[in-house]
């Protein structure tokens, strides 16, 4: 028996308001994932420009610029 069958007969003989908490906790579920894939963005963003800054900062540089207008 696969998971997705295993879980409906679980839930099949709840009380309603338990199967409405199973139900909840399955939009949980969906929206842990889609912050987890939106996390996974965000460093895989940050790797890509994270070889740009090699360490060193030199704060006397960053004065001396030209400022865009």
């Amino acid at each position: 028996m696969n998971t997705v069958k295993k879980i409906v007969e679980e839930i099949r003989f709840l009380p309603e308001m338990q199967a409405r908490e199973v139900l909840d906790f399955v939009g949980y579920l969906k929206s842990k994932l889609k912050h987890a894939d939106k996390t996974d963005q965000n460093v895989n963003d940050f790797d890509q420009f994270g070889s740009v800054f090699d360490g060193n900062f030199d704060r006397d540089a960053c004065y001396d610029r030209q400022i865009i207008s």
